[in-house]
């Protein structure tokens, strides 16, 4: 059965009271329509090839080219891709659901070019949801995809989107996030240990400040650090506080992190401290995603004990995340928690 019955996820959150009311009432109404996903996908059994027609209650997804190589190394087509994101739709959906997205598209799949599409263009499906929001950057509207149902996110997979990139906040809050990020972000001679090494400087500052975090692999060579807003402040008010944040750890580790983020000006020893993700309209891949890497990695969510040396990222691929998932459940949820006290945290921060 390739989607999961939402409602182990639906009760452990409502006891952790960690899940905001919309998120909460959204999980609420993916384990109702949970049974039709399940006996729609029992269908697909198998080894996905040529064309089909998925069924999602009243929804039809037409997919094409199902047995396109998207990862010649690891013989992955775009079938088992979609296959995939079926599978995890319980877990993933409730970081896409009101979200804008930014497609980034790989049609020929990893060893192809790449490239981003904001604007959903003609002819998208009715099931799609879409939202005009004005790019300052074009100075003109641009018709997001919302991603809100599997439906969607097959439809996004059928384009070529391996990984899928959410905005930070939705859109009935677009200029207030959910989350803070900090992204750490290695250059060409850093090892992962030494990234690993930041990541718990970024936990113990955070925890100075009173602030919960999260963390999950990039599913490249990085990590992402998560603390929860709830959609109380703005986005200059987060990346402030990131940016403090990120001075503090560069502070303690000035001999191999950076916050420039120009590419000619800083070396290929010193960790990014990417504070700049917190801007309306950045992405990155969300929790859960497939990147287009060798080895079908996914950014995938660890608890603060498995962040030790010798973890890498290519222990979390699409062979093994499904069985993850089932022994951990979902511990990123708090991501979308009721968010820190940011005037709060400051205080600690500076006494």
């Amino acid at each position: 059965m390739w989607v999961e019955d939402g409602s182990n996820l639906l009760a452990i959150s409502n006891r952790a009271g960690l899940i905001q009311e919309e998120n909460f009432k959204y999980i609420a109404e993916m384990t109702r329509q949970s049974a039709d996903n399940s006996n729609s996908a029992k269908k697909y059994s198998g080894k996905l090839t040529g064309e089909k027609i998925f069924v999602f209650g009243k929804s039809k997804v037409k997919v094409t080219h199902l047995d396109k190589i998207f990862f010649p190394e690891d013989s992955i087509s775009k079938g088992d891709v979609i296959k995939y994101y079926m599978s995890m739709s319980a877990f993933i959906l409730p970081y896409l659901k009101g979200r804008p997205q930014s497609l980034f598209r790989n049609p020929d799949g990893i060893n192809g070019k790449g490239f981003f599409q904001k604007d959903a263009g003609g002819n998208v499906p009715s099931f799609v949801r879409g939202k005009m929001i004005f790019s300052e950057s074009t100075e003109k509207e641009v018709n997001y995809i919302v991603c809100d149902n599997l439906a969607t996110l097959i439809y996004l997979n059928n384009l070529g989107c391996i990984e899928i990139h959410p905005w930070h906040s939705t859109i009935k809050s677009l200029d207030k996030p959910d989350y803070m990020i900090i992204d750490l972000d290695p250059s060409e001679k850093n090892t992962f240990d030494q990234v690993i090494e930041v990541a718990i400087i970024v936990k113990k500052i955070l925890d100075k400040a009173g602030a919960p975090s999260y963390c999950k692999t990039s599913g490249s060579s990085g990590i992402h650090v998560y603390v929860p807003m709830g959609k109380k402040y703005n986005y200059e008010q987060v990346k402030e506080f990131a940016h403090k944040i990120c001075s503090l750890v560069n502070n303690e580790l000035r001999d191999f992190t950076t916050l420039e983020r120009n590419l000619e000006k800083r070396d290929s020893k010193h960790i990014y401290l990417d504070y700049l993700q917190n801007s309306i309209g950045q992405t990155i891949a969300s929790v859960y995603s497939l990147r287009p890497r060798r080895g079908a990695i996914v950014s995938t969510p660890l608890k603060w004990e498995e962040v030790k040396k010798g973890l890498t990222p290519q222990l979390f691929t699409i062979h093994n995340m499904k069985k993850r998932v089932s022994k951990t459940g979902d511990i990123f949820k708090g991501i979308l928690g009721k968010g820190i006290d940011l005037h709060k945290c400051h205080m600690r921060l500076d006494a």
